[in-house]
């Protein structure tokens, strides 16, 4: 007895940790950004077009930033989603056992990856694959490192996504065959509906990961605030502007220093709600598992 309460103590210890790390972060991230939003409206940051934080006339509009960072993750995202799904299904429904033993840790191995090989392969071997191809790409550019972090998102789709599948109970399956449906029937009519929420978990945790990407869009998209959804011109992300502004230049008494913190908890906020919406589809997921089992 004496064992499970220590046991029982830790674990509620770690759980009451994490949380509180992740306070504190939040903390620190509210209290640094006071002096930036003392000096700049937050209507101004919330809604304006430029981000000019070293000319004479400055301007703190958000949207730049936010905008390189939602392509550069839309783009992945584009990929990455139906190719993981696709693979989802092939593992789930189509491989055997033995095939599906050897091709799932080898999906894993793509997030074993360190971002910066993949930042490197996007600007010296696919900018210049892509310039060869559409000549009036820029060297730095949203597509290229998007299609990369494609990739390196690949293995969260793929694996939330055959773990929803293979969560379909096999009644199911065995009842839809029984009426006279082809397996691709079985799949895209019982499968995937019934799998629907976990699948839509892994896309919104993929793409929460490739919005806080940092290193691939900071070596390959360019270092450009530019308020565009062009995928072929340079831009900046949030994360790769925090970087550049990390770097020591800056005084760290200055406007322009407290701007890391701003960024910062803008996107903290923005993947913690992505993370609460996919927590809520998950539990969603699950309680459906559960009645359908029932």
């Amino acid at each position: 007895m004496k064992q499970e309460k220590l046991i029982e103590s830790l674990l509620k210890l770690s759980g009451w940790l994490s949380l509180g790390i992740t306070m504190s972060v939040l903390g620190v991230l509210i209290y640094q950004s006071t002096a930036f939003f003392s000096a700049v409206p937050l209507w101004e940051f919330l809604t304006g077009t430029s981000w000019i934080p070293f000319a004479e006339k400055k301007a703190y509009g958000i949207w730049p930033l936010l905008s390189g960072t939602l392509l550069t993750a839309g783009i992945a995202l584009l990929v990455a989603m139906p190719l993981g799904i696709l693979i989802a299904i092939y593992l789930s429904e189509y491989a055997t056992n033995s095939w599906r033993r050897i091709a799932r840790p080898a999906l894993d191995l793509l997030a074993a990856i360190p971002t910066v090989v993949y930042g490197f392969l996007a600007l010296v071997f696919l900018t210049p694959l892509l310039q060869w191809v559409f000549p009036g790409i820029e060297p730095y550019n949203a597509l290229s490192p998007g299609l990369v972090m494609a990739f390196m998102i690949l293995p969260i789709i793929t694996s939330i996504s055959e773990d929803a599948m293979r969560a379909v109970p096999k009644t199911d399956k065995e009842a839809a065959l029984a009426l006279g449906a082809t397996r691709w029937q079985v799949v895209r009519k019982v499968v995937v509906p019934a799998a629907f929420n976990g699948i839509t978990a892994a896309v919104i945790l993929a793409f929460s990961r490739a919005l806080g990407e940092t290193m691939i869009v900071s070596i390959a998209a360019g270092q450009q605030a530019h308020f565009t959804f062009n995928p072929v011109v340079a831009i900046q992300t949030a994360s790769s502007y925090i970087i550049q502004m990390s770097l020591g230049d800056v005084a760290q008494s200055s406007i322009e220093y407290s701007t890391i913190f701003a960024i910062g908890l803008s996107l903290f906020l923005l993947t913690y709600a992505l993370n609460n919406l996919s927590f809520w589809f998950r539990n969603r997921y699950r309680k459906n598992t559960t009645l359908q089992a029932a």
